[in-house]
């Protein structure tokens, strides 16, 4: 860890930081399966509204 020594004595610590990188944006398949994903959720959340309002 790297401790800097301030006037009246006092350490300060600083944090290591991460190595950055750049994004890469998602390939075919990936966006292919985020669309899918969306999809089920959105029908997950339809059934459960339908349940929802049959049911009371």
């Amino acid at each position: 860890m790297p401790y800097i020594n301030e006037q009246g004595g006092r350490l300060n610590n600083f944090a290591v930081e991460p190595k950055v990188y750049t994004a890469e944006p998602p390939t075919n398949s990936q966006k292919r399966n985020y669309i899918i994903g969306g999809l089920a959720g959105i029908a997950l959340i339809g059934v459960l509204l339908f349940l929802a309002f049959t049911v009371s």
